[in-house]
């Protein structure tokens, strides 16, 4: 099922429409607005797929987060936009920086030309959450010249949990955790390559 900035409007509630900033900061940042304003969640990605057979699911997840957490079955493409530095340690924050794939248009773009895509194909742009990845990948591709670029507001791993012995662990919606096809198997044809 197809949904556009409503979807925003009935995520975000009244304050979104009237154009203040949503209450919570983390809202804001797992909504953030596409430059088409074209939304799904993963379960209705899914459906997207399955109804139209020219949509394209990109994952611009890094790989290291993909060989730890699974992998879509119907991913088309897989290029990061941003990847782990291992040479960028932050022991204030105990976790390595990311840095930015300038590759990333030029990746996509091949990727996308050799499978064929057309400007009115469905793209659904897929990361970890729906936050701060999809969102200005999709705003990437849509400079493209594509016209129906959608951001996975749920993204693979969904929102985090807020009770429990696994509080804060994302098992909230999300691809993974939907019921939706994935696997810890990697298809190698698809697999982001750095020569690539």
């Amino acid at each position: 099922m197809k949904k556009t900035i409503a979807y925003l409007f009935t995520s975000l509630g009244v304050s979104m429409v009237l154009g203040a900033v949503p209450v919570l900061a983390e809202e804001a940042e797992a909504y953030r607005e596409t430059k088409l304003g074209l939304y799904v969640s993963a379960k209705e990605a899914y459906e997207l797929i399955q109804e139209d057979d020219r949509a394209v699911l990109i994952d611009v997840r890094d790989p290291i987060e993909i060989k730890f957490t699974g992998f879509a079955e119907p991913t088309n493409i897989h290029v990061p936009w941003v990847l782990a530095d291992p040479e960028d340690f932050d022991e204030k924050s105990e976790t390595w920086h990311s840095k930015k794939n300038e590759e990333f248009e030029a990746q996509v773009k091949e990727k996308i030309e050799a499978l064929g895509v057309v400007q009115d194909d469905p793209i659904i742009v897929m990361c970890r959450s729906g936050a701060t990845r999809s969102a200005p990948a999709a705003d990437v591709i849509t400079e493209m010249g594509y016209s129906e670029v959608y951001s996975v507001t749920d993204g693979f791993e969904g929102g985090k949990l807020e009770d429990g012995d696994s509080r804060g662990v994302r098992a909230k919606d999300g691809w993974r955790n939907s019921g939706l096809p994935w696997s810890y198997k990697i298809n190698p044809g698809v697999a982001w390559q750095p020569e690539n």
